[in-house]
């Protein structure tokens, strides 16, 4: 869902650009000043050298008469600018570093603390391989352009004007010959980089360094299964075709710049092939005027020939600040999608509830592809099938409900509704009578535990692991949650005990210990609604049974959801709700539902007669 004022509110492209680089303007103004400076001031040794090349002309024919101190004077002169130009360089980048440091660190606290702040809808929808390189690349382009490009934008573009300035104040004819290669190299740049194929491109090459990391950040997750089958990187076809698109879509764009560039360069750094010309045809009309008019015009020769050595630096920045800036503004512009995408609305007056009864009242809820904020800004299709449709139920307080039906019915959907990982589209979702979205989301979050078949555990203590649940609680309290998950057994084999780090020195985990210590964690929370997402999927007998006494300590007086494909496990709830396509088909205790020959019926008799089957041998 788009956040509606700031999409109105905020700046697109070179707006948006300048907007972030100026954040710090009493960093970022001096910055530029003091990079004008040193252009101008980094002039001046050409400007001492025609002088000095100027007096031995002078004095060619009379060596003695050599102002020595005046030369002095003047190479001092050009020492001293030079250095000049070097310190006020450097003083820019100063200036303009710490403001892009401070900018950066800004604008990711700023980047995390929102995408904390947003719904799981939108963490399931956009990988993190894109966040991070949201964070890791397109924020961090603007880095290098605060603290280098700025500073050379700004001295690029007073150093034409000092150029004009120097060589007009010599000769006019020879100032325009010395301008017929910046024309024509601006020109090239306009056309290579200004073309819609250009835009193309960038976006183009953004999405394909997404598509990259995410297919590594899928292959570094998944190197145990290709180890584990003597797989090569040829097995993970995903990650291997993106790296070659990647490397074949940058070769073959590249090589399209390679006419352009070549032109580019010969034209820039080559200015004296189009004074040379302009010389000659001048310095025959000096020749005629006497020996005094062609030596002051073979100085100015020399002198423009020297300078327009100079005219390729600055154009050459301005190249690669034009080059990286379209990068760096579609980067920034997928930055902005995340920063609009809305966070789950805040209530002024946040309500809690008196007891803890979940009811879903006529809850209608659809995904609709990129809804919740999609990097690439699409906002799906109206017309998709609504993943819930018009259900309605209660979980009371102290019962044990089930949610069961096929896969993809939408039984998960349903348990993420509750803690509000995703907005209802109608209907309504409410504890203990409230509307949830009427409650604070810590509240929220406070009064549910979610126990999820996927388990993910911290690389830190197993103490610290079990304290995330409550980090109020003291260490005997956390043990005795503990206890109460059936972890003693495992925990006390370990070489430090509840202090043992999880993943390193070969501390591993099975599948069931690191379940039972995610029900100590909802144990010590101690909240009192829980939901269990197929918490039991892949346990084995001994574990299961392990889990399952750990549930009993867990579900105590407290309002439970559970989620489950094997209906053994679900046969004592106080209520069965089964989903059917996103609705709601029925709803009873085990012996009603099967007696009643409906949707449940036939999935216990699809289950029983599963567990019948067996391997035989001919």
């Amino acid at each position: 869902m788009r956040n509606k004022k700031a999409l109105a509110a905020r700046k697109t492209g070179m707006a948006r650009l300048w907007e972030l680089a100026f954040r710090k303007k009493f960093l970022v103004v001096p910055s530029c000043v003091f990079s004008v400076l040193s252009v101008a001031v980094s002039f001046s040794p050409f400007v001492a050298v025609y002088y000095l090349i100027r007096e031995l002309v002078i004095h060619f024919a009379d060596p003695g008469g050599l102002d020595t101190a005046y030369m002095m004077k003047l190479g001092w002169f050009a020492a001293g600018g030079a250095a000049s130009a070097v310190l006020l360089n450097f003083i820019a980048l100063m200036f303009s570093h710490v403001a892009a440091f401070t900018t950066l660190y800004g604008l990711k606290l700023e980047f995390t603390r929102h995408i904390a702040s947003l719904p799981l809808g939108f963490h399931t929808e956009n990988s993190t391989g894109k966040l991070r390189k949201i964070v890791d690349e397109n924020i961090e382009k603007l880095e290098g352009f605060i603290a280098h490009q700025l500073p050379d934008l700004a001295g690029s573009a007073a150093m034409p004007v000092c150029t004009l300035i120097i060589l007009f104040a010599f000769d006019w004819r020879l100032a325009l010959a010395s301008f017929v290669p910046v024309v024509l190299s601006y020109l090239i740049q306009v056309i290579a980089f200004g073309s819609k194929n250009a835009r193309i491109f960038v976006n183009k090459y953004q999405n394909s360094l997404e598509d990259m990391n995410n297919a590594a950040v899928e292959y570094v997750r998944g190197i145990s299964v290709v180890k584990a089958f003597n797989q090569t990187i040829f097995s993970f076809r995903k990650f291997f075709r993106t790296i070659k698109e990647y490397g074949e879509f940058c070769l073959s764009y590249t090589m399209g710049f390679e006419i352009y560039m070549e032109f580019f360069m010969a034209i820039i750094n080559q200015a004296y092939l189009f004074l040379i010309p302009v010389i000659i045809l001048i310095s025959g009309g000096a020749a005629l005027a006497g020996a005094a008019e062609y030596g002051a015009f073979a100085l100015t020769a020399v002198f423009y020939l020297i300078f327009s050595v100079s005219l390729s630096t600055p154009f050459t920045k301005l190249m690669y600040v034009s080059q990286n800036g379209k990068l760096i503004l579609n980067g920034i512009e997928r930055m902005d999608r995340v920063l609009d995408t809305a966070p789950l609305a805040k209530t002024a007056s946040p309500k809690t509830a008196n007891e803890y009864s979940v009811a879903f009242d006529h809850v209608t809820f659809s995904y609709h592809g990129g809804a919740e904020g999609s990097l690439y800004g699409k906002d799906g299709n109206e017309g998709e099938a609504a993943a819930i449709q018009d259900i309605s139920f209660t979980a009371r307080q102290g019962d044990v409900t089930a949610l069961v039906g096929p896969s993809g019915s939408g039984k998960s959907t349903l348990a993420h509704l509750i803690p509000r990982f995703y907005e209802v589209k109608e209907g309504s979702v409410k504890i203990g009578g409230v509307d949830i979205r009427g409650m604070s989301n810590e509240y929220l979050m406070s009064i549910v535990s979610f126990v999820f078949q996927d388990v993910f555990l911290f690389k830190q203590s197993v103490m610290d692991n079990i304290l995330i649940g409550n980090k109020n609680a003291s260490r005997e309290e956390a043990i005795a949650a503990a206890e109460a998950a059936q972890c003693r057994d495992f925990v006390e084999k370990l070489p430090q005990g509840y202090d043992t780090v999880i993943g390193t020195k070969n501390i591993h985990l099975s599948g069931g210990e690191r379940q039972r210590l995610v029900i100590a964690r909802a144990i010590l929370k101690n909240a009192p609604i829980i939901v269990l997402d197929e918490a039991t999927a892949f346990a084995d007998p001994e574990n299961e049974q392990k889990i399952q006494k750990a549930f009993e300590a867990l579900m105590k007086n407290k309002t439970v959801i559970i989620i489950a494909h094997r209906l053994s496990t679900v046969r004592g709830a106080d209520k069965i709700v089964v989903i059917d396509r996103g609705r709601l088909a029925e709803e009873g205790v085990h012996d009603t539902l099967v007696k009643a020959g409906g949707r449940y019926s036939r999935m216990w008799e699809q289950y029983t007669g599963a567990m019948k089957w067996s391997l035989k041998t001919a």
